[in-house]
């Protein structure tokens, strides 16, 4: 079995001494040899503070130094708290100096001791007062530790900073509970920082508590959450990303930060926290002085230039950015977060090894100042000689010092103050849209003075990327769409600011898809997904969409959020799909699989929300449960961008009579209210907007039947009653939510219903006859519109579903129809028809005419996929492929009815 290790064994470094007799003389009072005399004499030569301990704990340490993790852990049970911080003081700043121990393994050992010498303060403070009965053995009091404790970074001679709180959540008398917590919190801070002959354990700031000014130094749990709900800061989010329960009961404090975790953490990409940083930062530096080039004598390593803070706030802010998407950022420690944050694409791996490297070598110099005479010092010495000897300790010459220093200060500064810095104005275009311009100041994006100074800054690149448009003025018009529908400014515009490519998409959007901007104006939250690291690849498919929105969703316990939630995902990923058609990354087919696909998955995670939510009243819905059908478009698999959803509710309650809850209903009401509450959740207006708009009229008896449909009656309606359209409208109806087994028995159903002999004549006749009664009503504008009128696409998705109905074929899809029919040759007709409705449905505005389509670049987009040069001919390809269609399908049908 191998033993522990020695210090002396595993000492890779020493400093040299600054006073060599005061070394040597630790040194002889050891009888030390080798490397570890090189140790002592270094340490002891140039640390009055050192030099001092060495002496006064000879026999501790020289038992410590056999296995300075054992003397470690004796020390995290302290007795004597001031006693046992100066052996800690003694055991690190040798660990540290020798190399024995790393920078996190330093910081941990400092941060362990801080947390054990803040629960025995505490506990001695309380105990008097629960011997008394004054408070309750748990008296749900809990610290939590900030800033380097909270992130386990302590320093060598740091300060803590810490937050008091308690949970008072069934506590009779909150305020004279607090009042005992608040003495013997005072109590416990004294202990801890008062300075006797055997010196401090650690200064204690109980500061960043809310409201610190007028707050005493214990706050109740819930007076602290409504604090930061209400008046939170950006600086208090970034202190709480640190923040760790240190002490005290670990549940109530484990409560809280779960409560306070959507303030710290926000779901949409925070962009606005850059500013808040950057003023953050200029604050610090005006009140210290701070401002200027970097000068080696008297530099604040913390606050100054190039310094830990900078580092800090470069990886705090990014976090505040995307911590609230991705938890896998939310690191308390600042080389971890760099590490995650790299992981993640927000941070290049050269910027994260060069900002890791200046930060532990920040560091170390911050603890060789600190261990000199144990005080909380960041700056570097004035004089010379301070700096001789501070090169002297970290084993250095002084001109390898100042270079060392110099370097990484510039280095962090250099890529850490761009980041925070206002991007200057670009140059003066020439103006243009006056008009339009004129009227931006009074939108509700441009009411707030921090708005205003973001959008001077940015304005600018977007007016210049606006006037290399085809048509500037367009542009600027579907810009104005875009902004006038910004219910706030300041997030949008700091997204931009720091990200520039997003001005450049913006403004290709404005150019050519106005129903693209409108949409953004109304959910600029989207953006955020652009971010994303895979916003531009490839698509995951419905499956993977559907584990990825049931996951977000069950993380969150209340059922608004869930629908708010629910909107936000969905927008996001809608948006991705317009972008990928309107970028030419998906062809229009596939462009229409993937509004599909994100349909039916957003169907397949809700549906359960909405029947566990409606159950928690009601009971559990009666019998095997109920499956949701798309019908149309959405069933045969291909939406455009402004699809609404054709749905039927069918269910099986295999005679159960009722639910059974709180408050039970009979069967085909209850059923009836949970389709309701389906329709509601997806297209009730919520803080967020809709999801889709849902239309039933597709279910047995259209506007007359009721919203959710017997399994049996269903079947009984499609095999003795149903029209000849509802059988073909089944042609397309897919299960794509709910019970498995009762969608099982749906598509058995479906199967059964279209693979029944068929009178050829009848049938024909009967789609003869809807084709006039639909053209009568809808004649179509010809042209560029692709929906309406013979021969375009709705009258060849009817003729698709008459040939699979025909064709007994279970097909949905319009072109395997065609095929399982021999009608193949009318796929180029039919796809061409769906290209341009599916970019026409993607550029223009709601109701607007499709005729109205005009711009070169909207003109391009529609040309991208054909062999066409020009509008022109695409609108004489139509005519001509809308007349031969059409008349290919009257040949038919009129073929079919004169069958025998």
């Amino acid at each position: 079995m191998v033993g522990p290790m020695t210090l002396s064994s595993r000492i890779t470094r020493v400093p040299a001494a600054f006073d060599p007799d005061r070394g040597r003389e630790v040194a002889a009072a050891y009888g030390a040899a080798g490397a570890l005399s090189d140790l002592l004499t270094g340490a002891g030569g140039s640390s009055p503070y050192l030099h001092r301990l060495l002496l006064a704990h000879r026999d501790w340490a020289e038992a410590a130094f056999d296995d300075p993790e054992a003397a470690l852990r004796g020390l995290l049970t302290p007795t004597h708290l001031r006693r046992d911080k100066a052996r800690l003081a003694l055991l690190t700043g040798l660990c540290d100096l020798g190399g024995v121990w790393s920078l996190e393994e330093v910081t941990g050992a400092l941060t362990d001791f801080a947390d054990a010498a803040l629960a025995r303060a505490l506990d001695d403070a309380l105990a008097p007062m629960i011997r008394a009965g004054k408070l309750q053995p748990n008296p749900q009091l809990f610290t939590l530790a900030m800033g380097k404790m909270g992130a386990r970074e302590l320093n060598y001679s740091s300060d803590i900073d810490l937050i008091c709180l308690f949970d008072d959540a069934g506590i009779d008398d909150p305020g004279t509970h607090r009042s005992h917590l608040v003495r013997a919190a005072r109590t416990a801070m004294k202990r801890l920082s008062d300075v006797t002959d055997q010196g401090y354990v650690f200064r204690t700031d109980l500061r960043l508590r809310p409201d610190a000014a007028v707050t005493p130094i214990v706050l109740s749990s819930s007076a602290a959450e409504a604090y930061y709900e209400s008046v939170g800061r950006t600086w208090e989010r970034a202190a709480h990303i640190k923040a760790r329960v240190a002490a005290g009961d670990a549940e109530a404090g484990a409560r809280y930060l779960r409560a306070l975790s959507p303030f710290i953490w926000r779901r949409h990409l925070d962009f606005a926290a850059i500013e808040d940083a950057h003023a953050m930062l200029t604050k610090i530096r005006e009140h210290k002085g701070l401002h200027g080039a970097i000068t080696l004598p008297g530099h604040d390593m913390k606050l100054g230039r190039g310094g830990i803070r900078e580092i800090e706030f470069f990886a705090q802010t990014r976090q505040l950015i995307a911590g609230g998407r991705d938890a896998g950022l939310r690191a308390p420690s600042t080389r971890a977060a760099l590490q995650a944050l790299t992981g993640a694409g927000w941070v290049k791996e050269e910027t994260r090894q060069a900002l890791d490297a200046a930060y532990a070598s920040h560091r170390e110099v911050e603890h060789r100042l600190q261990m000199l005479r144990d005080a909380q010092t960041h700056s570097l010495p004035h004089a010379d000689d301070g700096l001789d000897r501070l090169a002297a300790f970290m084993g250095l010459e002084r001109a390898a010092l100042d270079r060392r220093l110099t370097d990484t200060l510039e280095t962090a500064h250099a890529l850490t103050e761009p980041f925070f810095s206002p991007t200057p104005a670009a140059d003066p275009v020439p103006a243009f849209g006056a008009e339009i311009t004129g009227r931006w100041q009074s939108y509700p994006a441009l009411r707030s003075d921090r708005a205003v100074r973001l959008f001077d800054r940015i304005g600018p690149r977007i007016m210049e990327r606006l006037s290399r448009a085809d048509d500037p003025e367009r542009a600027l018009r579907h810009f104005d769409a875009f902004l006038s529908g910004l219910p706030a400014g300041v997030q949008v515009f700091s997204l931009f600011e720091a990200n520039p490519e997003l001005v450049d998409l913006l403004a290709d959007i404005a150019a050519v898809a106005p129903a693209l901007a409108e949409y953004l104006g109304r959910n600029a939250q989207v953006f955020d997904a652009v971010l994303d690291g895979s916003f531009f690849q490839d698509w995951p498919g419905c499956a993977a969409l559907t584990q990825r929105l049931g996951a977000r969703l069950a993380a969150l316990g209340d059922y608004e959020l869930k629908l708010d939630e629910a909107r936000v995902w969905m927008k996001e990923w809608h948006f991705r799909v317009g972008v990928h058609l309107l970028r030419g990354l998906a062809t229009p087919e596939e462009a229409g699989r993937h509004y599909a696909d994100l349909a039916e998955a957003t169907l397949a995670a809700l549906y359960p929300v909405v029947a566990q939510n409606f159950a928690a009243r009601h009971g559990p819905a009666p019998g095997q449960g109920a499956a949701v059908v798309a019908m149309g478009s959405l069933g045969a698999g291909r939406l455009h961008a402004a699809s609404d959803l054709d749905l039927l509710v069918i269910y099986d309650a295999r005679g159960v009579e009722a639910s059974e809850g709180p408050k039970p209903l009979p069967t085909r009401p209850c059923y009836a209210r949970l389709t309701q509450a389906l329709i509601t959740a997806l297209s009730a207006p919520t803080a967020r907007g809709k999801l889709y708009e849902v239309d039933m009229r597709l279910r047995p008896s259209g506007r007359n039947g009721p919203l959710a449909t017997a399994l049996a009656a269903f079947e009984a309606y499609q095999t003795d009653e149903a029209w000849t359209w509802e059988h073909l409208a089944l042609t397309r109806a897919r299960v794509v939510a709910g019970e498995a087994a009762v969608g099982g028995e749906v598509e058995r159903v479906r199967c059964d219903v279209i693979a029944q002999p068929r009178d050829r004549a009848k049938v024909a006749a009967d789609v003869a006859d809807m084709r006039r009664r639909i053209f009568e009503a809808r004649p179509g504008e010809g042209g560029l519109a692709a929906k309406d009128g013979p021969g375009r696409l709705q009258d060849l998705e009817l003729f698709a579903q008459t040939v699979a109905l025909l064709a007994g074929s279970d097909t949905r899809e319009m072109n395997a129809q065609l095929t399982a029919g021999g009608e193949a040759g009318l796929i180029p007709a039919a796809d061409l028809f769906w290209n341009v409705r599916a970019i026409t449905r993607l550029v223009l505005k709601p109701g607007s005419p499709t005729n109205v389509l005009s711009g070169a670049g909207q003109a391009r987009l529609l040309l991208r996929d054909t062999e066409l040069a020009t509008l022109d001919a695409l609108t004489d390809r139509l005519a001509r492929d809308g007349r031969e269609a059409a008349e290919h399908v009257a040949r038919r049908l009129a073929a079919w009815a004169g069958a025998d």
